[in-house]
């Protein structure tokens, strides 16, 4: 009987469920194809699905982190008819293309980019979408840019809106605005091509993350979708990703 692949972080509490599941497929199968089981938090899946973004493999998270927002309960009891009976989502990333004085270098972030200040002083940066300014000088301790999949992550702490997975839209929120002081960002089409720029890069620098890999030093950063890329993930038909955005949109306005 064929094993499905299995990646683990390195922790020892990943190191214990890989090992419990693995016992488990000595008596049952997946009836799904290319299934990978990822074991650990949301950092490693996105780490994880960005390693294997040329492949057709269809991921399922089994969460042994925090808070797991990617990933699935773990039960050892059920997770075999878990993952049977689970729904795909299919997932297009942001491609963040960041020029420095030396280098232009592109990434892609699941969740969000980050625009962030790197010394004490607050960046002063222009946000455009194409040719039209959404902003021509936020003053503030940065800029997320978000898609559906991480609006309820970083995006959520700074008072982004949180969006539904189909919204095609994606988010533009201040992080701690200074003028304009009362700016709450844009929601645009994830057809949009934004493009930041670091107003006085000599005086106040900033660094450009995607979801975890940061760049220092960032004069221009563009972000735009990247429908050629789709990650498939696997959710548990009574905690699909969508519904736990719900979740957190009934959240916020119970708050």
């Amino acid at each position: 009987m064929k094993k499905p692949l299995i990646i683990s972080d390195n922790n020892l509490k990943s190191k214990l469920v890989k090992k419990q599941i693995l016992s488990l497929f000595k008596n049952n199968q997946i009836l799904k194809k290319n299934v990978v089981i990822v074991i650990g938090g949301d950092g490693f899946m996105l780490k994880t699905l960005k390693k294997n973004q040329k492949t057709k493999k269809i991921f399922y998270g089994v969460n042994s982190g925090n808070y797991g927002f990617l990933m699935n309960k773990f039960s050892k009891k059920n997770l075999i008819k878990n993952i049977n009976k689970s729904n795909m989502i299919s997932i297009s990333p942001l491609e963040m293309v960041v020029k420095t004085k030396n280098k232009i270098k592109k990434c892609l972030a699941i969740n969000e980019v980050s625009i962030l200040r790197q010394s004490r002083q607050a960046a002063n940066l222009s946000i455009k979408n194409k040719s039209n300014f959404i902003m021509k000088k936020l003053v503030s301790d940065g800029v997320l840019v978000s898609t559906p999949a991480g609006s309820t992550a970083y995006n959520l702490s700074v008072h982004g809106p949180i969006l539904d997975l189909n919204s095609k839209k994606i988010s533009i929120a201040p992080i701690s605005a200074f003028r304009p002081r009362r700016w709450k960002g844009k929601v645009v089409s994830d057809r949009s091509k934004i493009t930041i720029k670091n107003l006085n890069p000599k005086k106040r620098p900033i660094s450009a993350v995607a979801d975890n890999i940061e760049l220092r030093n960032a004069i221009k950063i563009t972000i735009k979708t990247n429908k050629n890329i789709k990650f498939k993930l696997m959710y548990d038909k009574n905690r699909s990703l969508q519904k736990k955005i719900k979740i957190e949109q009934i959240r916020r306005e119970v708050s």
